[in-house]
């Protein structure tokens, strides 16, 4: 079975869950409970076990052949105080089950997906891109439901390719993303490894599964589905998941990565809101202070570029630790802590790349966004930037998630300008020299123009956008619609943010 069957098998009996007012998300939690009682299951059994029957990760009164041996109610009770007694046990098992509830209605639906779905199957066996494939189908599928607002755990597969691509992991390494949702980035990063190192020793092997890779997620729900995620792409075991369920902006972890890989949450500034003993609500800002940290500030990608700085290795075994991240426009430009930041990263890192995104990627609507790329560095007092290349990837293009998504192609020449082979050796695209109607879009500044800009923005474009010289180059309405409502919903964004501040003010005040 390939993994566009095993899909479609499962997501056709998703629909008529549905009937039963189970979400797509709910459904994909089910799944994973449910998945991995039935692997765990398998894994004890010839030939995974050495000598017959070995004992399973799962307490033999809530494993697999448990579930099998009910029906109806009986079996609707059973499955719900499995997940409670799963959920409190340590480790993997109250990573995945923690906090778990049954969200079926009906018993008979139950025991169908327990019997005809998953136990017709021997996941153990199943090849890992087909079983990965089709865990990575379903969580698509759950993000393009924009009701259930999993889409903002979801980057576009093609632009992580592409980072990974371009930062190019290779076994001995560590990776870690602290933003790591579903877990789209590590296992990525692992397939990269794995496809272009094929002789990899037996310890290299075991290093790769169970040590090379990390995560950080805030959200329960969503790390559960990443530690099933990965572990049906080959990375971790029932025993050990690389993923912890933390603030990774509370506190400096302690430990040091060679390649840091992520997208950081959308939205600008958090906000706790506190109930007085009057019963008046006050927000008080999220704000960070660590003294690793260049700047104070409650701007959350902000404080990702900075946390991301203090978990790069200085030295690894290929070099300085290196990152690609995305991050919203504001980061580009904004002033106070931003620019004391950039002026910072300028100097003490390497920032080398700067992709600009186009619109029309993420599921959030109204995001700008970029990929920056730097490597950490020794103390200097020289800076360490000498050079900012910048690929516009936004200007005259136009991209939608249903009718034209971004595909890996697409950004087949921003991967070979980058040249990550041999990055020092880069040409631009773009020439002063050249006529008007030059379209390089790939082309560098010096630190000394990007310190000299106001606020040391590397908000830059060069491009003149087609549209709106030439009524001929206009974008299919439908795009131009879309391009419109992203606007508005970005200058929204904006709006929420400036009046959450002054009610949060006033009512300090």
């Amino acid at each position: 079975m390939n993994a566009y069957t095993l899909v479609q098998k499962l997501w056709n009996y998703c629909n008529v869950l549905r009937d039963d007012g189970m979400s797509y998300g709910d459904y994909v939690e089910q799944l994973t409970y449910l998945l991995f009682l039935k692997m765990a299951d398998e894994r004890a059994q010839p030939p995974y076990s050495v000598n017959g029957r070995q004992a399973s990760i799962i307490p033999a009164a809530y494993a697999w052949p448990s579930l099998l041996s009910k029906d109806g109610d009986e079996l609707f009770d059973h499955y719900r105080h499995c997940l409670e007694a799963l959920g409190q046990l340590k480790g993997t098992l109250g990573l995945i089950f923690g906090k778990a509830q049954n969200k079926f209605q009906d018993p008979a639906k139950l025991r169908r997906l327990v019997v005809d779905l998953i136990d017709a199957e021997n996941w153990t066996a199943l090849g890992v891109d087909v079983k990965g494939d089709a865990y990575e189908g379903l969580l698509e599928k759950n993000a393009q439901d924009t009701k259930s607002g999993a889409g903002q755990y979801f980057t576009p597969r093609a632009l992580i390719q592409a980072m990974v691509d371009c930062i190019a992991p290779k076994a001995g390494e560590t990776v870690c993303d602290p933003a790591c949702g579903t877990g789209g980035f590590l296992f990525a990063a692992f397939n990269h490894v794995v496809a272009r190192e094929p002789n990899l020793t037996r310890e290299q092997k075991r290093f790769l599964k169970e040590e090379a890779f990390t995560g950080y997620e805030l959200v329960q729900a969503t790390a559960r589905v990443c530690a099933m995620n990965l572990l049906l792409h080959g990375i971790g075991s029932e025993k050990s998941v690389p993923v912890k369920v933390t603030d990774a902006l509370a506190a400096d972890p302690g430990a040091r990565y060679d390649v840091v890989l992520a997208n950081p949450p959308f939205g600008k500034k958090s906000s706790t809101v506190i109930v007085g003993e009057d019963g008046r609500a006050t927000s008080e800002k999220d704000i960070v202070e660590r003294d690793d940290f260049w700047a104070t500030t409650s701007n959350k990608q902000l404080n990702f570029v900075q946390h991301i700085k203090t978990l790069l290795k200085i030295h690894g075994p290929y070099g300085p630790g290196r990152c690609a991240v995305v991050l919203p426009d504001n980061v580009l430009f904004e002033g106070g802590a931003g620019e004391t930041i950039r002026r910072k990263l300028l100097h003490e890192c390497e920032l080398h790349t700067l992709l600009r995104l186009p619109t029309g990627l993420f599921y959030a609507q109204g995001v700008k966004a970029n990929v920056l790329f730097f490597d950490k560095k020794p103390a200097s007092e020289t800076p360490w930037t000498k050079k900012l290349w910048i690929y516009d990837l936004r200007t005259n293009k136009h991209f939608t998630l249903k009718t034209n998504p971004l595909k890996r192609e697409d950004l087949d020449e921003f991967v070979a300008l980058f040249n990550p082979a041999n990055r020092q050796v880069r040409k631009p695209t773009w020439s002063a020299e050249a006529p008007e109607g030059n379209l390089g879009r790939w082309r560098a500044y010096e630190y000394s123009e990007l310190v000299a800009r106001d606020k040391a923005s590397l908000d830059i474009f060069w491009l003149k956008d087609e549209s709106l010289a030439d009524s001929d180059n206009l974008p299919p309405p439908d795009v131009i619609a879309q391009e419109i409502v992203e606007d508005l919903e970005a200058a929204l964004e904006q709006f929420r943010l400036i009046a959450g501040d002054l009610a949060g003010g006033g009512a300090s005040a």
